[in-house]
């Protein structure tokens, strides 16, 4: 009797060893999942001319290779958001990893260019589904006050690290191995935080029984990506031809519709009624905005890198160290700033920040040295993204019901990077049309340089923006 007595004891023991995690391996997981998100908008990069040549890519294909991640990561967060707290944030973080995991597999081993761009796309659609779970698994592993500003601050810098230092990764992959493993670099990576997250975290919802909003998901969806094709065509014909005023038109009406389901349904993919708390919508609207400038920032920089001054890519990624370490200080910086200036104050000094940055870049020449075009306006530009990026994240998920924790965290992420997918679109454009009929290097630094201006208007205007609109500080009321 004594045996069978004593083995339940043992066996509930060891069960709370496997489920209770401390708290500094759930951050530490919920940021490898981030890294590995953010990693692969940027990673690419370096890597675009290499794909050309090995796959046959178009110029617009090589803007897709980047798109089609970022539309189908925008398009299905908060989707991944609302599954997250429907069925249960370990478990959506479990299925987008493994998703993320085997799609990154498949555009490693690709052979023709449809075959890359539909493995970017799937890729996109697990980073939708991971990335909303990697925050919601930290917010609710530490309690609101300073230790969970800390945290968001650490998940800021990794996530922001992860962009930054996409091109410093992507070039040693490129130049030691091939374009390839820009991709399969994520399949080990991704089986060993499986691994971990499977053992360590402890799954935790905020289920109703609503079923997900899948029709909302995929007018959004398709309305982002008909719009950024729309405005992608606008390079070659014009902003008055048919081939650009039908996707445009078709786009903004499928994203018409999307808001039209949103009010109508019973169990909304994104609860209109969540913008009208003050915190969410302003610091989303800041989001998106200044994620239409920074999101292009890693795009034409190493463009110039290699087909301006004629870097490697292995010296291109190197190039941007300063930057990813810039921004790594700046989130880390910033909650220390928070406590005595304020959210909405250090919200929009990182954005004067980064406006600086971007503005010296477009003083950018076909000769440039190194330190003067590259170094110190990559700094700047990643040192304020990194001391915006914690106050608007912090200030868009403060206040908010636990129930909404998935598709608040969803939201921040959506705004981000469905401003950035389509700020490329446009920038590209805006590239395009300063470059002309050119394509010397003269030509294109004029092209690469007009973009940077326009984003640092975009930039001012979004520092205005928070100064007008963002509450002064965080609390758990101050979004209502």
């Amino acid at each position: 009797m004594t045996p069978m007595l004593e083995a339940p004891d043992t066996t509930a023991l060891i069960s709370r060893r496997r489920t209770t995690a401390p708290t500094w391996l759930v951050v530490a997981l919920a940021c490898a999942g981030q890294f590995l998100v953010v990693l692969d908008v940027s990673v690419v990069n370096v890597a675009l001319p290499s794909m050309r040549s090995g796959l046959g890519l178009t110029p617009s294909g090589l803007q897709w290779v980047v798109n089609a991640y970022a539309i189908a990561f925008a398009g299905f967060m908060l989707l991944g958001g609302r599954a997250g707290d429907l069925y249960g944030r370990k478990r959506m973080f479990l299925v987008g990893l493994g998703l993320f995991t085997l799609a990154s597999l498949g555009g490693g081993l690709a052979q023709e260019g449809w075959q890359l761009l539909l493995a970017r796309a799937v890729q996109g659609l697990g980073a939708a589904v991971l990335a909303p779970s990697t925050l919601t698994l930290l917010t609710s592993a530490v309690p609101e006050g300073a230790a969970r500003a800390r945290a968001i601050a650490t998940w800021t810098a990794v996530g922001a690290g992860g962009g930054a230092a996409g091109g410093l990764v992507g070039g040693v992959l490129v130049d030691v191995l091939s374009w390839r493993w820009v991709l399969l670099i994520n399949v080990p990576v991704g089986a060993l935080v499986l691994a971990g997250s499977a053992r360590r975290l402890t799954e935790s919802r905020a289920g109703d029984g609503r079923r997900l909003d899948l029709p909302g998901a995929l007018l959004v969806t398709g309305g982002l990506a008909i719009l950024a094709y729309g405005i992608s065509q606008t390079e070659a014909e014009g902003w008055t031809a048919s081939a650009t005023l039908l996707p445009l038109l078709a786009g903004l009406l499928l994203i018409g519709l999307f808001l039209l389901v949103e009010a109508r349904t019973a169990a909304p993919l994104m609860p209109l009624g969540l913008l009208r708390l003050r915190s969410v919508a302003s610091a989303n609207a800041a989001m998106f905005f200044s994620g239409s400038a920074m999101f292009c920032m890693w795009y034409f920089m190493t463009l110039y890198a290699q087909n301006v001054l004629g870097y490697s890519p292995l010296a291109a990624g190197v190039a941007l160290v300063p930057s990813s370490l810039s921004v790594v200080v700046g989130s880390k910086l910033a909650p220390r700033l928070m406590r005595g200036a304020g959210a909405r104050t250090v919200a929009a000094l990182g954005t004067l920040v980064a406006a600086t940055g971007f503005g010296w870049q477009s003083t950018m020449n076909a000769h440039g040295a190194y330190v003067t075009t590259i170094m110190i306006p990559g700094i700047l530009m990643m040192l304020g993204a990194g001391l915006a990026g914690t106050p608007l994240a912090s200030l868009a998920t403060s206040g908010a019901a636990p129930g909404e924790a998935g598709v608040v965290s969803g939201l921040i992420n959506t705004s981000r990077t469905m401003g950035g997918s389509l700020g490329l679109a446009v920038m590209s454009t805006v590239a395009a049309a300063g470059t002309g009929s050119g394509h010397g290097p003269r030509a294109l630094t004029d092209g690469y340089a007009l973009a940077f201006r326009a984003s640092t208007a975009v930039l001012l205007g979004a520092a205005v923006l928070m100064l007008l609109w963002l509450p002064r500080k965080i609390s758990a009321t101050s979004s209502r």
